[in-house]
């Protein structure tokens, strides 16, 4: 084992060895030495070896004002929930093959019902590619998800919005002059796009006359939006191993996704066809009333209509 060990050059722990508990065993049997590998597992853990994974903790991406960010995010929620506005936080779900494609999981079931599916996963065998994307009320703890069949594009993003806005949010908000979005600093609702801003300021501020506030978490911060681990875990784990066949199903697995402190998650179908690429030039933004905050403006801004 010595020659194979890496470990700290400067100090006595031993990091990781290349060899497995069988490679181990096969070269001590041609030693002379019989020994099953499960007894040199039980041997090398009572030598402080032990069977490690990489874990994800180094951040590529650290935004130099990112404690300050969450700070800011954090007052404006209290702010928005005090007042009784609503607060959505909004991301877009992981891509899904729909048709008979693997889906990880395991589920009870009779023989006779275990389904085969494809052995490879080709986006060319696929009925549909489908986006979902999520906008999860924090106050109400409820989820509404529409699921798209074209490009993520921030045309479809602000669409979404408006769809909770006049399928959900009128219904479950008695009246709404202000909106709280928590988004990712980058994709289809990134801070960086103007088509998300414009498409904000005509069909949601000027069409129904509500006041968009918008907070993006800094780059390599997504995994605190509220939404990942409040909403989307809980539908991964609602069709896990239930193989996407259609549209519809996946709709239903979406719908029928509930927890224990009283989640509940409303979907609906988008086919409109998206196009990538929109370039919006200066004199079509300068139109627009952009109004960025004192702290960080490019992650921070609210939309109004003059």
């Amino acid at each position: 084992m010595e020659q194979d060990t890496a470990g700290d050059p400067m100090g006595r722990q031993r990091l990781c060895s290349r060899k497995d508990t069988r490679e181990i065993s096969r070269q001590m049997e041609q030693k002379g030495q019989t020994i099953s590998a499960s007894s040199v597992g039980r041997l090398l853990k009572e030598k402080n070896y032990s069977l490690r994974l990489n874990r994800k903790s180094i951040a590529e991406t650290n935004h130099p004002q990112r404690d300050e960010q969450f700070h800011a995010i954090a007052a404006m929620r209290k702010q928005f929930e005090d007042a009784g506005h609503p607060v959505l936080s909004l991301d877009t779900k992981k891509k899904e093959l729909v048709g008979n494609f693997r889906n990880p999981g395991r589920i009870w079931a009779r023989e006779e019902d275990v389904r085969c599916v494809y052995d490879h996963d080709f986006r060319t065998m696929a009925k549909a590619i489908a986006a979902p994307y999520g906008i999860y009320d924090i106050g109400l703890n409820v989820g509404t998800v529409v699921v798209g069949i074209s490009a993520d594009t921030s045309e479809f993003a602000v669409d979404c919005i408006e769809t909770w806005l006049t399928k959900i949010g009128f219904h479950s908000h008695s009246e709404i002059k202000k909106i709280l979005l928590l988004c990712d600093g980058g994709g289809s609702n990134g801070y960086r796009s103007r088509l998300w801003k414009l498409g904000l300021y005509h069909k949601i501020c000027r069409r129904y006359g509500i006041e968009v506030t918008v907070c993006h978490y800094p780059p390599g911060a997504s995994k605190w939006n509220p939404i990942e681990h409040r909403l989307f875990s809980f539908i991964s784990l609602e069709w896990a191993g239930v193989p996407l066949q259609t549209l519809a199903i996946m709709l239903r697995c979406i719908r029928s996704t509930k927890t224990t402190p009283g989640l509940h998650v409303n979907a609906f179908l988008n086919r409109r066809r998206y196009d990538k690429g929109i370039r919006i030039p200066n004199s079509q933004f300068d139109e627009i009333c952009l109004h960025p905050h004192d702290v960080l403006p490019e992650l921070n801004y609210t939309l109004k209509v003059a």
